[in-house]
């Protein structure tokens, strides 16, 4: 599920050949050297097998596109065929949409590097987001068009070095998708089409919310070490999933963004943990408020919550001089403008099908696809935001992306590394306290 520092292989894609085809195919982009070569195949790996990986996997081979997967990684064994044994089931086991022997499943925290040494021509990235700076590096070194799984970074360096490597991406023509689903869906893309325009007047104050029960939870097992541990129940730990504000709310946090097109200028807020406060909870909060404030002055309030038994929501909402638009995450969304009967749209599209169908059109087409700056803007914004719960002070946005705090375990992505916190002798984890902890 990660690839370890060091050099990488640089390996050419299968459509170009060895050399690139020489100086035929120079300039051309990988889809539409595999054009020339007179192929539509589009051979892809996946890397992380859970639920959302195996759900971009189905995704990915449901396009109208001719789609292959070919190889697949993961950290762990169980996980691996379970999804293989989902994606078999559900395109049918004699299916020529997936061709994954023995020798192209690969176990271990280096999965990523052997499956982009694979013959392919993307990689969908949908490890723990903490891996994905190194991992979207690996696939893009490795000459290969990317799918990142939301979010893409849980730290600042990571923000730097996500921002560098889509930098190469465009360089090398390479497409690259990021899992904001809600980017693809008709009930937000029209109305906030018109709010840009000046339906709701100008734009003065943001609320968005990812309130909820929580997920799932994997207890820690006989004989695990505690980096297999915090890989397995990755979730609760921050330098793998980057608080649920980050992994979860970010959704939210992108609209926000997109509405405002572009990120805040700084962020206070207060957070903490009252309920998930188990060994099995890791180091997260359970419950986050930020203010974030816009160019202008205009403020997001922004609330995300895993409590059960309390009011759940998960929606963006928008006010204007001149009226208001309400979206919710999984429903419909309504514009309400003065003076106008309300506009409203049902979601009619599931994004993370959208999502694939114009990656993978992109791809065949050989045109231009790359959505690494917001994804990576949205990431960093719930970065801040994390920053200001965490240490009660007020951050600017200037101070959370030049910050040096990096998460990364000591010993790096390997399994004998030392990765923090460390429980304490009732299993507890410790978690930060607003006033005392360094979160910048």
């Amino acid at each position: 599920m990660h690839t370890e520092s060091g050099g990488k292989k640089g390996a050419v894609t299968r459509v170009t050949g060895a050399a690139a085809g020489a100086g035929a195919l120079a300039g051309l982009s990988i889809a539409r050297a595999a054009h020339a070569a007179g192929s539509d195949l589009i051979r892809i790996g996946l890397v992380g097998c859970g639920g959302r990986g195996t759900g971009a996997a189905h995704n990915a081979l449901s396009t109208d596109q001719n789609v292959r997967l070919v190889a697949m990684g993961d950290a762990f064994a169980a996980r691996l065929e379970g999804s293989l044994r989902s994606l078999a089931a559900q395109h049918g086991e004699a299916s020529d949409k997936i061709d994954v022997p023995a020798d192209r499943q690969f176990v271990g925290l280096d999965c990523c590097r052997r499956v982009a040494e694979c013959d392919v021509d993307a990689v969908l990235v949908c490890s723990p987001p903490g891996f994905r700076p190194l991992e979207f590096e690996t696939v893009i070194e490795a000459g290969r068009h990317a799918f990142l799984e939301k979010p893409i970074c849980v730290d600042a360096p990571g923000y730097r070095r996500v921002l560098a490597t889509n930098a190469k991406a465009k360089e090398k023509g390479l497409a690259v998708a990021v899992g904001h689903h809600l980017r693809h869906e008709r009930k937000h893309i029209e109305p906030i089409a018109l709010v840009h325009d000046g339906a709701i007047g100008e734009v003065r104050c943001l609320r968005v919310y990812f309130n909820s029960s929580g997920v799932w939870v994997r207890p820690r097992q006989p004989g695990q070490s505690e980096m297999e541990h915090q890989v397995s129940n990755w979730y609760y730990f921050n330098w793998l999933s980057g608080d649920h504000i980050v992994e979860q709310h970010v959704h939210d946090l992108d609209v926000a963004n997109w509405i405002m097109q572009g990120p805040p200028q700084k962020a206070n807020g207060m957070g903490g943990r009252q309920v998930r406060i188990g060994p099995e909870y890791g180091e997260i909060f359970d419950h986050h408020s930020v203010e974030f404030e816009y160019s202008g002055g205009v403020r997001c309030y922004s609330f995300c919550r895993h409590i059960p038994n309390t009011w759940e929501s998960f929606s963006e909402h928008a006010h204007g001089t001149a009226g208001s638009l309400d979206i919710q995450g999984h429903g419909s969304s309504e514009l309400r403008a003065d003076g106008q009967e309300p506009r409203r749209w049902s979601r009619d599209t599931i994004g993370h099908q959208v999502e694939m169908d114009r990656l993978f059109a992109a791809i065949a087409e050989g045109t231009p696809h790359n959505e690494g700056q917001y994804g990576a803007e949205a990431s960093m914004t719930a970065i801040l935001g994390r920053m200001a719960t965490y240490s009660g002070q007020e951050v600017t946005w200037e101070e959370a992306v030049a910050s040096e705090l990096d998460l990364t375990p000591e010993g790096g992505y390997t399994w004998d590394a030392d990765p923090q916190p460390e429980p304490g002798p009732d299993g507890i984890y410790p978690c930060a306290i607003p006033g005392v902890t360094r979160a910048v």
